[in-house]
């Protein structure tokens, strides 16, 4: 089904330069969508799949540059690819250092612009499949009752069971219990793999809150 295509989203306010990327992203069989202004863009409902930012510098109203720093204000994760006739380097720094794939010159080759819809479609990727791991493992500790994350923690933290058992008071069977009982619902096969989840989801509910 084409609406399950990853997507080119093109921002440019000159028809004629729209056509003819649209013209190029589909004889490579790309689906994409064009957006004269910004705003526009803003408002479309995007489809929820892989997609990428081709957008001009240099747009009536909200700039490009705006535009990504609007988009980047909202958490919304696209990756962006520049296009301009009137750039510079230092607008070609900001643009990179706020985090663009790419920041090409108009008249650009078809192939460079291609390469770099490639590239920007893969970061895409794998940030949504990190972030849909993430979310598994993020189901999986909401699981655990309140002693298991709280023997979780102690243990990651590299708390031997007799200790965890002394400072919380219980028995260190019951430690040994609830620890099994964690690694099982997390599906952790070994420490090693509990750390390294428990780990992944912390640096991830650090930078929501």
């Amino acid at each position: 089904m084409i609406e399950s295509n990853p997507t080119v989203f093109i921002v440019d306010d000159d028809a004629s330069v729209r056509d003819a990327l649209k013209r190029l992203l589909r004889s490579v069989g790309l689906r994409c969508e064009l957006f004269g202004l910004a705003q526009e863009f803003l408002r479309y409902r995007r489809p929820d799949l892989p997609s990428c930012l081709v957008l001009d510098v240099r747009l009536p109203g909200t700039s490009g540059l705006d535009l990504q720093r609007q988009l980047a204000d909202a958490e919304i994760q696209i990756p962006i690819i520049f296009i301009t006739a009137h750039g510079d380097i230092p607008m070609s720094v900001r643009a990179m250092k706020a985090g663009a794939v790419e920041f090409l010159p108009k008249p650009f080759r078809d192939q460079d612009l291609l390469e770099a819809i490639h590239i920007a479609m893969e970061r895409d990727r794998t940030r949504r499949q990190r972030e849909t791991e993430i979310a598994a493992v993020r189901a999986r500790f909401e699981t655990l009752t309140p002693r298991e994350r709280e023997v979780v923690a102690m243990v990651v933290s590299g708390m031997p069971n007799k200790r965890i058992a002394t400072e919380i008071g219980i028995t260190e069977n019951t430690v040994k219990v609830h620890r099994s009982r964690a690694m099982d619902k997390m599906q952790a096969l070994s420490l090693a793999d509990l750390v390294k989840m428990v780990e992944r989801l912390a640096v991830r509910l650090e930078k929501a809150s």
